[in-house]
């Protein structure tokens, strides 16, 4: 993964940070942005989309971003702000948050996917920028393992529903505990309004 992206940032601007959230998909807890600052041209040995990683190398990337990145920050919106403002308000908000608390100020912002709003600084955005930028890259890891770490914090102490397993996403099993259980403290209402549409019983349960 080469630099060019961070070199294409307009002249003039001198503390870059990349942005990446994950979690917007999943039924169940929050989503998680990172904005990280690395030096211009560190090298990280395997830094990579988080995706396409493992999650054994994901951990390994996770300290070695924290002990090089010239600054980062983690920011979660729970699962009831998720309800409240939607799941692209959240996620801009999370991203927001992320900036605010970088130890340095960031000036400009480059942020995975199509869409940002609400940053106080100048930003652009990368389809496909996991992959792409190096600073994009690490912010994407720091997220994925935070965001993983909680949802296996959560399968603790709600183990009827298998966190560790699917992360909150909507799988086959995940549907189906919710048919036997019910809907737990941690998920997300207003994604699971079409399955109490399907499962009138559950709709009963909640109220």
């Amino acid at each position: 993964m080469n630099w060019e992206i961070e070199q294409s940032v307009p002249q003039g601007f001198h503390a870059i940070c990349g942005i990446d959230e994950v979690g917007r998909g999943p039924l169940a807890g929050p989503v998680c942005a990172a904005a990280v600052i690395l030096p211009f041209g560190c090298d990280i040995a395997g830094l990579d989309d988080s995706k396409k990683l493992t999650e054994r190398k994901r951990e390994q990337l996770f300290d070695i971003i924290q002990q090089k990145a010239l600054a980062y920050s983690i920011a979660l919106v729970e699962h009831t702000d998720i309800d409240r403002l939607n799941i692209l308000e959240a996620t801009f908000l999370a991203m927001q948050k992320a900036v605010a608390g970088l130890q340095i100020p960031a000036d400009y912002a480059l942020v995975d996917g199509n869409r940002i709003k609400g940053l106080a600084i100048p930003s652009a955005c990368i389809i496909g920028g996991d992959a792409k930028s190096p600073s994009i890259a690490a912010a994407s890891i720091l997220a994925k393992v935070t965001r993983d770490r909680l949802m296996l914090d959560y399968a603790a102490q709600y183990p009827e529903y298998h966190f560790e397993k699917h992360k909150g996403y909507g799988t086959k099993a995940h549907y189906e505990a919710i048919l036997t259980y019910g809907a737990c403290p941690i998920h997300r209402q207003t994604f699971l309004r079409k399955f109490y549409a399907k499962h009138p019983e559950l709709t009963e349960a909640q109220s």
